[in-house]
């Protein structure tokens, strides 16, 4: 298994930065099939392959992903794909 640890900061309110992880989420249920909760400020997100979390910290949002097997191998494009998209949502 591979880890991925990223920390983003911010200077969206909490509020904004809550509409961006829920549009996040949208997506990644849309192109990935994952499941998605919120469980206060964290938003959970699993299917076969991948499992984690986008913790909403002050100023900041921090992603957690444990990767199977096969998504091990390609680690360094999820990672990548993952920043991106925190840039384009958070600035």
């Amino acid at each position: 298994m591979s880890s991925i640890d990223i920390h983003h900061a911010h200077s969206l309110s909490d509020e904004s930065a809550h509409a961006a992880i829920a549009e996040v989420a949208r997506k990644l249920q849309e192109r990935f099939e994952v499941s998605t909760r919120w469980e206060g400020r964290n938003l959970h997100f699993a299917r076969a392959g991948v499992e984690g979390a986008i913790e909403m910290l002050p100023g900041a949002v921090r992603v957690k992903a444990e990767l199977g097997f096969l998504l091990s191998a390609m680690k360094g494009m999820v990672e990548s794909e993952i920043r991106r998209v925190l840039a384009e949502k958070l600035g």
